[in-house]
């Protein structure tokens, strides 16, 4: 039985690829439908994954189980208010350091936006005023010279670490640390040079950064309520204590700031997670929008398969009577045409899978996210082909298997 069933599909496939051979143009241009289908749903999967991953890698670039505390816009007297300086001060991140069990550390943040000078080199950076503990949670080490001392932030002193970018464009090749680079009106000492940390979650330039002690920056170059920051880095003490950590810190914060008992929050928590989950909501709404474009393409492809099937059976018809005179079954002829359909479909996905390949090389290249043709997106190329053939081809396939030997025979 097993070897009949072998035998034919063999003569099957035989015979299909004996008339895609004598109507190769036909054959090709059908196949290039499917080729375009598999080529865009295999690209947009690979596309989706890189993006998936490229952003974890720019969420984990935050630092190492990091939350973010800041201001939130609270109602009052039916007017909405955004962040409001003081909300957040150095007592709180005292506060939180000491009574959260969950909270590993916490670092207070100033930032703003500056120019920094150095001879004749001036660029515009963001400026983060914070202390040593901003390191730590952020996993953030230099890679030349140090960081500062913990007096420095005591006595408030005019020191301060550079990005790597910002280094590469004020000093070049030259050696930064122990320089003197001017700030607003104020000289500081460069005491080390970040390693590379590369684009943020948000897009942003990690490396165009100035950081200081928080002391030093609200005194020298953002006056503000004494005490008071912009925001709150914590870090957990492990992945799984997020929860703990959100439920800790709100008890905290709202008996210190006196909140009552149904009142809103007047800051936010933000965790690593929340990040994650939002990106990956995002990128899934776009992979889903561009995977059902691409699977239009695939539609439209499997259309022509169907189209050029009919045409074949249409054309063939006497060959199918000669078939089946002379003993052909209706199995027979029904596996021919549908082994066809499913062999010119398997081509365009193949081609398909080929194209992508470029695609996918040359994408990785634009955009600089790790993106490869998995197994998983082959599969899927391959197998999406081969169900296109099946689906398109059955209907031409039947109707050729169901022809009358006669009726057939009587046609020219």
């Amino acid at each position: 039985m097993q070897r009949r069933l072998l035998r034919l599909l063999a003569t099957a496939i035989f015979v299909a690829f004996g008339a895609l051979r004598q109507n190769a143009l036909r054959g090709a241009l059908t196949a290039f439908g499917i080729l375009v289908g598999v080529a865009a749903v295999t690209t947009v999967v690979a596309l989706g994954e890189g993006a998936t991953r490229a952003v974890s890698g720019r969420i984990d670039s935050l630092g190492e189980n990091a939350l973010i505390v800041s201001p939130e816009e609270t109602v009052r007297s039916g007017i909405r208010a955004g962040d409001r300086q003081g909300v957040l001060s150095e007592d709180d991140v005292r506060a939180l350091a000491r009574e959260a069990n969950s909270v590993a550390t916490a670092a207070p943040l100033l930032t703003g936006m500056t120019q920094v000078m150095f001879r004749d080199a001036n660029v515009a950076v963001q400026l983060t005023g914070t202390s040593l503990e901003f390191f730590t949670i952020r996993a953030w080490r230099t890679e030349r010279g140090e960081l500062w001392q913990r007096s420095a932030e005591t006595l408030g002193e005019k020191v301060c670490v550079l990005g790597s970018a910002v280094k590469a464009d004020l000093f070049g090749s030259e050696d930064a640390v122990g320089k003197i680079v001017r700030i607003g009106r104020h000289p500081f000492r460069v005491t080390g040079v970040l390693a590379t940390k590369g684009q943020g979650p948000f897009g942003q330039d990690q490396d165009n950064v100035v950081v200081m002690p928080v002391a030093t920056m609200r005194s020298k170059l953002q006056p503000g309520f004494p005490g008071s920051v912009h925001r709150i880095l914590l870090g957990a003490k492990s992945s799984g204590a997020t929860e703990s950590v959100e439920r800790e810190v709100t008890a905290i914060l709202r008996q210190r700031h006196e909140l009552v008992e149904g009142s809103e929050n007047d800051f936010r928590i933000r965790s690593q997670e929340e990040f994650r989950r939002t990106q990956e909501g995002i990128l899934g709404v776009l992979s889903s929008l561009l995977l059902s474009v691409a699977a239009v393409s695939l539609l439209v492809g499997g259309i022509g398969v169907m189209n050029i099937m009919l045409v074949s059976v249409a054309e063939r018809t006497r060959e199918i009577g000669i078939r089946m005179a002379i003993g052909a079954r209706e199995i027979d002829v029904l596996l021919q045409f549908l082994i066809e359909a499913v062999v010119l479909a398997l081509l365009g996905g193949v081609a398909g899978a080929v194209v992508a390949l470029g695609a996918i090389e040359g994408l990785e290249r634009l955009l600089e996210w790790p993106m490869t043709l998995s197994p998983r997106a082959l599969l899927i190329a391959l197998s999406t082909s081969s169900v296109v053939g099946i689906l398109f081809g059955f209907v031409p396939a039947r109707r050729a298997a169901r022809l009358d030997p006669i009726q057939a025979l009587g046609r020219e």
